[in-house]
């Protein structure tokens, strides 16, 4: 029991977890992606409707998310095959939080360029 409550603080195990939800978060996004572009092939006075209805403040804080998501996703992908590809150095420890700085950073660029 002991060592299981050290491997679930280990940041590498976060790290794990942070991609996971990630992945499944964007797996299900991924259909209304589609169904908005879908808009697009009813005619432009449909994709405006929606284009307007998307401006909506919850929404653009969800979009803000999203791309945090998507940010995390590919940042912790992008470790995980350093992780895969090298030799394992004391240094690959830190990817971690080069990983999740990066995606915060990506995502802060993104909210201010949104708001």
């Amino acid at each position: 029991m002991k060592n299981d409550f050290r491997a679930r603080s280990h940041p590498a195990y976060w790290a794990f977890i942070v991609h996971r939800v990630s992945g499944f978060t964007l797996a299900v996004f991924l259909p209304f992606h589609f169904w908005a572009l879908g808009q697009a092939l009813q005619g432009a006075a449909a994709l405006d409707g929606f284009l307007q209805w998307t401006q909506q403040p919850l929404l653009k804080l969800a979009e803000i998310g999203l791309v945090l998501l998507l940010a995390a996703h590919m940042t912790g992908g992008v470790r995980l095959l350093m992780l895969e590809f090298l030799a394992w150095r004391d240094w690959q420890t830190s990817l971690i939080a080069v990983a999740a700085g990066a995606s915060l950073a990506a995502g802060l660029v993104f909210a201010l360029n949104v708001v």
